[in-house]
């Protein structure tokens, strides 16, 4: 044997027993290893089974961490904490001594209980969403509304940008950005457009409302992070200029999203819309944005939504060149 590295196991064997015995000399802690032995647990569902706020529970799970005797894993957006496989023989029979000795605790026979219901609602949760599953958006539309995706992608738009609607009509739009962000500049050439739109917008302090034409936009350069034009390319002779006017008001690294109708061949539809063309497909959008200067464009054409009438949408993104790159 080499006399150095059993040396070296006598004086480490003292400092590991103490360290395990440290670890498990506490009621909570002793109570969390016997309800993660039986299931692995989010903090927050262990916290449930304890019956204990969040800072003191993840204070022992750390503690229990640090000392091998728990182990985490990612699932999905949570952790999952459970016992450590490769425990040290010698911890593994300290821990089965603990747990004998803990086993008439009244605590613990409450954990157990709590246990049993928190296992009994997220099996119940498992078998709803696979059951829900092919009916899970109408039943969510049904209960919440239709408009709770557009809600969250709305929540995602910085707080300090200016925005501005281009072809902004009564200021439906307009409304829904002026919340969310610190400038709105809503922009049409229609004057009974924007009656509606003031009127709309007269609530909100950070809207300013412009009769102007798209191709002569009375913004500075660079004055916004982002532009919208939603449904109003197709009203215009010639998209192109108003185009080139979106990317100038942009700042470097601003963005311009262009939502269009797709081109269709419903005549009928293009007179009773008052539109000059009839719609666009994504190449042709791909292309004038990328005229007006902007990179990074994408486009892609959208589905008409259940019951609506018309033909589906096509979405195009551009982007200004940031500083120092053209």
């Amino acid at each position: 044997m080499n006399t150095d590295a059993a040396t070296t196991r006598r004086s480490s064997a003292p400092d590991a027993l103490l360290g395990w015995m440290e670890a498990l000399a506490d009621p909570t802690r002793l109570r969390a290893l016997r309800v993660l032995e039986r299931k692995e647990l989010s903090v927050l569902e262990l916290c449930e089974v304890l019956a204990l706020p969040q800072s003191t529970v993840s204070r022992h799970l750390k503690v229990l961490a640090d000392r091998g005797w728990l182990v985490s894993r990612r699932a999905g957006t949570q952790s999952l904490y459970g016992p450590a496989e490769d425990l040290d023989p010698g911890a593994r029979r300290l821990w089965l001594l603990a747990r004998g000795e803990t086993e008439a605790w009244p605590a613990v026979r409450a954990d157990a209980a709590r246990l049993q219901a928190v296992r009994a609602r997220r099996d119940e949760a498992q078998r709803f969403f696979a059951g829900a599953a092919g009916a899970w958006d109408r039943l969510r539309a049904e209960v919440y509304g239709r408009r709770i995706g557009v809600e969250a992608l709305l929540a995602l738009l910085p707080p300090e940008w200016s925005v501005a609607d281009l072809g902004c009509g009564t200021g439906a739009l307009a409304a829904e950005l002026a919340p969310r962000v610190a400038r709105v500049f809503a922009v049409d050439q229609s004057p009974a457009m924007l009656r509606a739109a003031r009127r709309r917008l007269a609530p909100f302090e950070n809207v300013e409302v412009h009769e102007a034409r798209l191709e002569a936009l009375p913004l500075g350069d660079g004055s916004c992070h982002a532009a919208i034009a939603a449904l109003v390319l197709a009203y215009l002779d010639d998209p192109a200029p108003a185009l080139r006017e979106a990317a100038r008001v942009l700042r470097p690294g601003g963005r311009l999203v262009v939502l269009e109708a797709a081109r269709h061949l419903d005549e009928g539809l293009r007179r009773r819309m008052g539109q000059a063309r009839p719609g666009f497909d994504a190449a042709e959008l791909s292309g004038l944005l990328a005229a007006a200067g902007l990179g990074d464009v994408s486009a892609r054409a959208l589905p008409p939504e259940p019951g609506a009438k018309g033909p589906g949408l096509v979405v195009a993104a551009g982007r200004r060149a940031p500083k120092g790159k053209t």
